[in-house]
């Protein structure tokens, strides 16, 4: 079947060749304008490749493709090359394209059109195939590293053609002091490329994603990564937080252990100026909180933390100073100030009307204000409550004197409507007879 088939193909390019050759009698000076036209083409492995062939002027002259080996793959509309990959897309006197599906590295090469002119005249386009790189791996990361050791990653990627290109990132931010290697691989088509990045970590570095990113023309500006978390272990770093910044005498307080490592510490020990805590009922370590229910002056000290992992012992230091409690007055009512208070009462005698006058003084109770005592609320107060009573009893008294004025001179009245003068009504007077010598000399 196989020399039928190219039987038949060399059949075809006789057939063409003495068709031209007849007709290119009378067409010599037309044909001087006919060429075919093909342009170079780049498919990523895998894909697919269109090859077209085009003639501005052509007087029903046959085109044919033909690949790097000189085999005609077709002959105008006519398959020539029994190969399934390999598709007409389309054939006039104009142009003839054709399709080669899943494109290896194999096809790679020079492809011939011709016109079948008298001479031939052909054109030449060039299939490039590009290698996609494999996926890259990162190597070199042991977990866990400790802190301040040299770490050396390699990145590697196989496959690409041309040679890949890596790059490396930490935090987003570009690395550029690398190291690169390109090397062919066995089919001598492709290569292998590896980039080697060394850096000496510290603590910052814990949990930072690491990524090798392969830079290809075939990967369509998608590149592709590998990443590698790094995992750092380090000595703990130890902190003491306050609940308060001014500690005040029989408040409560809270003193937060804040310690960070890799692996984590746990518990943390407190101490007091280098020894146990004083008072375990009133000092509660919860896990890094240590809480003192309420302040006295005997807290004062150095309290200390300290936090310890596998890697290593950090401690922190805080000095507790308890501040007295500042004095602050209750809000007072003001009452006016007070320092005399003078009652004046005046009663009438029977022989003469005389007035008495009583005095009452009352101490201002501002004068109190100069002394200090334990409890100025309490102070205040009395003060209050004095000055209440006082003022009641001045009133109480005014209003007994008032009453008792009134009643004396009504009893002095009576038995006086009917005297022809005051003497005889003094005289008639009730009550008056027992002393009406004494009165009537006390007038005189």
């Amino acid at each position: 079947m196989i020399w039928k088939r190219s039987a038949v193909l060399r059949f075809y390019s006789v057939c063409g060749l003495l068709l031209q050759a007849a007709a290119s009698k009378n067409k010599v000076k037309g044909s001087q304008g006919q060429f075919p036209l093909t342009q170079n083409v780049t498919v990523v492995e895998g894909g697919t490749a269109i090859l077209t062939c085009r003639v501005d002027q052509n007087d029903n002259t046959s085109l044919q493709w033909s690949n790097p080996a000189q085999q005609t793959l077709y002959f105008d509309d006519k398959k020539a090359l029994r190969d399934n990959r390999i598709e007409l897309v389309r054939a006039s006197w104009h142009e003839l394209s054709i399709s080669v599906s899943d494109v290896s590295l194999s096809d790679e090469g020079q492809y011939t059109c011709s016109l079948f002119t008298m001479p031939v005249k052909t054109s030449k386009a060039y299939l490039t195939v590009l290698g996609v790189p494999e996926k890259p791996q990162i190597s070199g990361f042991s977990s866990p590293v400790m802190e301040g050791d040299l770490m050396q990653l390699t990145c590697k990627t196989s496959g690409s053609k041309p040679a890949a290109d890596i790059r490396w990132f930490k935090n987003d931010k570009e690395i550029k002091d690398v190291k690169y290697l390109k090397e062919e691989d066995a089919n001598r088509k492709t290569f292998t490329v590896s980039s080697t990045l060394d850096f000496r970590v510290d603590r910052s570095d814990d949990g930072v994603a690491v990524i090798c990113r392969v830079d290809h023309e075939s990967l369509n500006a998608t590149p592709q990564v590998a990443m590698q978390v790094l995992e750092i272990h380090y000595t703990p770093s130890v902190k003491i937080i306050p609940s308060t910044p001014f500690p005040q005498e029989g408040q409560p307080l809270i003193l937060t252990c804040e310690s960070k490592g890799k692996p984590l510490p746990e518990p943390v020990l407190w101490t007091k100026d280098g020894g146990e805590l004083p008072d375990p009922d009133r000092m509660v370590v919860s896990g890094r909180e240590l809480n003192i229910l309420f302040l006295n002056k005997t807290d004062n000290g150095t309290y200390r933390c300290e936090a310890t992992n596998t890697i290593g012992q950090s401690s922190a230091e805080y000095v507790l100073i308890v501040h007295d409690v500042p004095n602050t007055l209750l809000p007072t009512t003001i009452i006016p100030s007070l320092t005399t208070v003078r009652v004046t009462t005046t009663v009438a005698i029977t022989t003469s009307p005389t007035t008495s006058a009583t005095t009452s003084s009352v101490r201002d109770p501002n004068a109190l204000a100069g002394q200090t005592g334990p409890d100025h609320a309490l102070i205040g107060g009395i003060v209050a409550v004095v000055v209440f009573v006082t003022l009641c009893s001045i009133f109480l008294l005014g209003r007994y004197l008032a009453r008792h004025k009134g009643t004396y001179l009504t009893n002095e009245a009576k038995g006086a409507e009917d005297a022809p003068d005051a003497d005889t009504a003094i005289i008639n007077a009730e009550g008056s007879q027992v002393n009406a010598e004494e009165k009537k000399e006390y007038f005189i």
